[in-house]
């Protein structure tokens, strides 16, 4: 058997994007694509950086990765890396962890902005009734004026904020792990929660899933949202205990607007599906057209700062 220094040297790169398609990748590497098809594109035992492939099965993806001897980074598309976390304990002792931190952030506070835009005028109602041909008129609660709460305030947080801006909301409220003060204002830690719940018209969730944030949303933070107010989700589904969300919408007490849910994808025929004052998109705050030209300069970066031996950016675990 080959010992470890008489085995070819591991500086294959994976990449989910036609390495032809990135310009300015650093020389020196090898690069292959793999977007998560059922054959490999090289040994993954020559892996040095494993670009996980974008808004894939899970199991897929990870499935090279335990035979990823020499993986040295492993970097998702994605700022959550739940999903790629129970790969951790197969990574080689020092191989490093990224996420995607500021890729989606444009992406998704554009669309925790248009749910929220699109609950609170009443646009599904609208469609509805344009489907039907009713001419529905009346009145629809609006933005300016709304006290708005930021649950998880990292990159995407902060972009919402920044959409935010325009609208004349009476307040923006701010929760994160930790408290600090920003330019804007104070951010709260997630202990003052109950407190700032029910002062609060709309609700974005922008956490990441952690064992803290797991089930975050559950009967006693809902309880403590104000009658009529609203639930916006672009988070991971769950974040929220959908029992209990399912409870407060059915009896009309609170709206939400869920980009993502637990279960995910929603099956058929699932209660939430149908239940009053929900809108629903299927997970789509990253895949927009801002998605693929920072996903190639997120990839630039970090390999022209790997090739270099200079520090990554968004190291968010190292495997012991």
């Amino acid at each position: 058997m080959a010992t470890a220094d008489q085995r070819p040297a591991a500086n294959d790169v994976w990449l989910p994007i036609p390495p032809a398609e990135i310009d300015g990748l650093p020389a020196g590497l090898h690069y292959v694509h793999w977007d998560a098809g059922p054959d490999y594109p090289a040994d993954p035992e020559r892996c040095a950086f494993y670009a996980v492939p974008y808004m894939k099965d899970p199991e897929t993806s990870l499935r090279p990765l335990s035979r990823m001897s020499r993986v040295r980074v492993v970097q998702t598309l994605t700022a959550g890396v739940d999903a790629v976390l129970p790969g951790l304990a197969s990574m080689p002792a020092g191989a490093r962890l990224c996420n995607a931190r500021g890729l989606h952030d444009a992406s998704t506070a554009e669309l925790a902005l248009t749910l929220i835009l699109a609950a609170l005028r009443d646009i599904p109602g609208f469609v509805r009734g344009q489907d039907a041909g009713e001419w529905r008129h009346g009145f629809r609660p609006a933005l300016a004026d709304k006290s708005v709460l930021i649950v998880g305030y990292g990159s995407i947080g902060s972009a919402i904020e920044d959409r935010l801006t325009p609208f004349e909301c009476a307040r923006v409220a701010r929760v994160a792990r930790t408290a600090r003060d920003t330019v804007r204002g104070p951010v709260h830690p997630l202990s003052d929660l109950s407190a700032l719940l029910p002062d609060a018209d709309v609700v974005v969730l922008a956490t990441p899933l952690t064992d803290t944030t797991r089930g975050l949303v559950g009967p006693g933070f809902l309880a403590r949202m104000k009658d009529g107010a609203l639930l916006v989700n672009v988070a991971r589904g769950g974040v929220v205990d959908t029992k209990a969300l399912l409870a407060e919408l059915e009896s009309g007490r609170l709206r939400a607007a869920l980009d993502v849910t637990d279960p995910e994808p929603l099956p058929p025929g699932h209660p939430l599906w149908h239940a009053p004052g929900v809108l629903i998109t299927p997970h789509v705050g990253g895949p927009s057209s801002a998605f693929l030209p920072r996903a190639k300069r997120l990839l630039r970066d970090q390999l022209t700062r790997f090739a270099a031996g200079e520090p990554l950016r968004n190291v968010v675990a190292t495997a012991e």
